[in-house]
């Protein structure tokens, strides 16, 4: 047991798995422990760092910023916050913004708008999908729609009903007299890179606008330039137009910040949705502090600067068809959108004994110098930096097929 392993058994709570490596520095796109050995990092602390380890103008704003003014609280303005607000709302339309501290926030936000829409006509119930992954606060894991995260936290939030992702058909028969709104992931990563089809989401933008609810968007692994696109779903169906979007991860690369924003079309005779949530309805401390909000202001401008999001299109499509073409033992498949790469696992060709195939592959890859991310039980996850260098995706298909091919590690 390293140093590192001990000190974490002593004193922090037990809640992660985690993987017996401590990281003590990252250069863009890789890491080092604290013997000096190097890894390939295609997980960017799960699609965090979309800009990859220790950007040098992401630290140059950030420090310029930490020199200037680090908190406020939300009782006062600062122009870091109204910068990358004005931002968002230029990426995603007109509406407004709400900034706080993770995912799972975001989505308690627009889950606390669902509710509050709907409290006129006493609606409430929320539709969201299997295999979704929404937080890990009470009312994420209720919209969570896989039983092993709410195993042992009952009784849940009341009010979510869990369908079959893609079905719209399902969506038209669940609607009852309390629902009020749809939460979906335009690609669920946790569920395994699943990527919702165009026409499913015209279909609940439809069914949404015949039934007077709300349809909500969950970006928070796949918004801002991951897909291809400033947002996922405009990488799938962009004349679709969403009533709220999620957003956290890789907002700005690994400081931590989350926001949601809300459509300013008019709601119903108390004005425009984005200001249903008035003074004293929602609120957070850190939320949208000025060092995070300077860190995501780089991290927008250096994407579209760079044509990242290009890139991610383009280099996403070589890891995919990379992975695909080198024939590896046990990969069945790929799914792929951007830089979002899932490889589907055959569970025939792993050995029982060693635990669920992805985490299989997750350990193996990392003793060959490569780290990607489980999702579930049978696919693995590449989510590298949008600014991977083609090298790079070649290493990391090298890696991942050698870690593939040797059984004994297995």
């Amino acid at each position: 047991m390293s140093e590192w392993a001990a000190e974490y058994e002593k004193y922090v709570i037990p809640t992660y798995g985690r993987f017996d490596l401590d990281i003590a520095r990252g250069r863009g796109c890789r890491v080092w422990d604290f013997s000096g050995r190097e890894y390939l990092d295609f997980g960017a602390g799960i699609a965090v760092c979309s800009l990859g380890h220790a950007h040098p103008e992401v630290t140059a704003a950030v420090t310029a910023q930490a020199e200037t003014l680090v908190h406020t609280s939300n009782l006062y303005r600062t122009a870091p916050q109204a910068k990358l607000a004005r931002r968002l709302v230029e990426i995603a339309g007109p509406g407004k913004v709400f900034f706080c501290n993770s995912g799972a926030e975001a989505n308690e936000g627009l889950i606390k708008l669902a509710r509050r829409f709907g409290s006129v006509s006493a609606r409430h119930e929320i539709l969201t999908f299997e295999g979704s992954f929404h937080g890990r606060t009470m009312a994420g894991i209720s919209a969570t729609a896989q039983e092993k995260v709410k195993k042992g936290f009952g009784p849940l939030l009341d009010g979510f009903r869990h369908l079959p992702f893609g079905d719209l058909e399902a969506v038209k028969a669940a609607i009852g007299s309390a629902t009020v709104a749809v939460l979906v992931e335009p690609v669920q990563g946790e569920g395994g890179i699943r990527i919702a089809h165009a026409e499913f989401l015209r279909g609940l933008r439809r069914i949404c606008n015949e039934h007077g609810m709300l349809l909500l968007f969950d970006e928070v692994q796949c918004g801002l330039g991951r897909t291809g696109e400033w947002c996922g779903w405009k990488s799938i169906a962009p004349d679709v137009e969403p009533d709220g979007v999620s957003w956290a991860k890789g907002i700005a690369n690994g400081f931590p910040l989350g926001a949601f924003w809300i459509a300013s079309r008019k709601a119903d005779d108390r004005g425009p949705l984005c200001d249903l949530l008035g003074p004293g309805s929602h609120g957070t401390t850190f939320g949208g502090n000025p060092v995070s909000c300077a860190a995501g202001l780089k991290v927008l401008e250096i994407i579209g600067r760079d044509g990242l999001r290009k890139a991610a299109t383009e280099l996403g499509r070589e890891l995919a068809e990379g992975l695909l073409a080198a024939g590896i033992p046990g990969v069945s498949g790929v799914r792929s959108l951007g830089l979002m790469t899932g490889a589907q696992l055959d569970p025939s060709a792993f050995p029982a004994s060693s635990g669920s195939p992805a985490l299989t592959a997750v350990l193996a890859s990392m003793a060959e110098g490569l780290l990607v991310i489980p999702a579930g039980e049978t696919v693995v996850r590449f989510l590298p930096p949008l600014n991977v260098t083609r090298d790079e995706i070649r290493e990391a298909v090298t890696k991942f097929a050698t870690a593939l091919e040797k059984p004994a590690r297995m």
